[in-house]
């Protein structure tokens, strides 16, 4: 039971940080069609700015209970200042080949893991008893359950939900599918693309930036996490269909759920685990479990 248990919240755990960078890579290829491998720099930028805001809060001797929001405000606010000039950045390629995008986005990944060396250092930064500081909830005599995963998870839901209820209900949401469907028909409309597409581009990396502020209290910041995080991205892309957001969801739950079990019952497996399930994924469905057919 301490096993299935810890399995069950560590996978959720994982899906819903996951979840939040993969619905951001989606939207950004959704609308603006650009394979986005800069998604996993935006989750790295955001733990290592999450952990110098919770310094800054540690020192203003702020209570534990504003963590959560200092974590998220702080990814939304990295978004702020790297989404639009990103953005700028890549109307270099909008219309050019996909080898376009794939170069300059992972030359994005390389500068931003130099910048995060030159302002943070190589070595990985970890949080100080933020993770404990909020307690854990006892279930049995052996069983115990961190809150701050729990936390984490209702934190990711709720953004989650807003962000479909944003898409589907306000009218930022249908210009945003609009576009994504027929780019020429909304500039005929009068519909601003290029605020459109900087608007989009900033949501994914608040995204990313933000699912990464609220992972580092469980572990610790490192360099290459960001390559990590890619390969994990684009396995739940890749599972769930590329462009579909139910899509990104299952794929998210499937990998967490992968990847904890193994790291519980067998870690030498854990990544061998996903490819095997990429590639079945690829063989039977190419086109993703719950992506729509061409």
């Amino acid at each position: 039971m301490l096993a299935s248990a810890n399995i069950l919240v560590g996978g959720v755990f994982h899906a819903a940080v996951l979840f939040l960078v993969a619905a951001g890579l989606q939207i950004v290829f959704g609308v603006q069609k650009i394979v986005n491998l800069a998604c996993g720099s935006f989750y790295a930028l955001g733990a290592y700015f999450g952990i110098s805001a919770l310094a800054w809060a540690a020192a203003l001797k702020v209570p534990a209970i504003a963590f959560i929001p200092i974590l998220i405000g702080s990814g939304l606010l990295l978004a702020i200042v790297l989404g639009p000039s990103v953005e700028r950045l890549l109307r270099l390629i909008y219309d050019r080949d996909e080898h376009f995008q794939i170069l300059l986005t992972f030359a994005l990944v390389l500068i931003f893991e130099d910048a995060i060396r030159l302002i943070w250092g190589a070595v990985p930064l970890q949080t100080i008893n933020v993770y404990f500081a909020f307690g854990e909830l006892r279930i049995a005599s052996d069983l115990a359950i961190p809150n701050y995963n729990l936390i984490v998870i209702a934190a990711a839901a709720l953004i989650s939900v807003a962000f479909g209820w944003m898409l589907k209900r306000t009218r930022f949401g249908r210009i945003v599918r609009a576009t994504a469907e027929n780019k020429q028909m909304s500039e005929a409309l009068c519909v601003d693309v290029s605020k459109v597409y900087m608007a989009v581009f900033t949501l994914g990396v608040a995204l990313g930036t933000v699912g990464g502020a609220l992972v580092v209290p469980a572990g610790a910041a490192s360099i290459d996490m960001g390559v990590e995080l890619i390969v994990d991205a684009f396995a739940v892309v890749i599972i769930g269909g590329l462009g579909s957001m139910p899509g990104a969801l299952i794929g998210a739950l499937i990998v967490g759920f992968v990847r904890s079990a193994a790291i519980w019952l067998y870690p030498e497996f854990e990544l061998l685990a996903i490819y095997v399930i990429v590639i079945t994924v690829l063989i039977v469905r190419p086109q993703g479990l719950l992506a729509r057919t061409a």
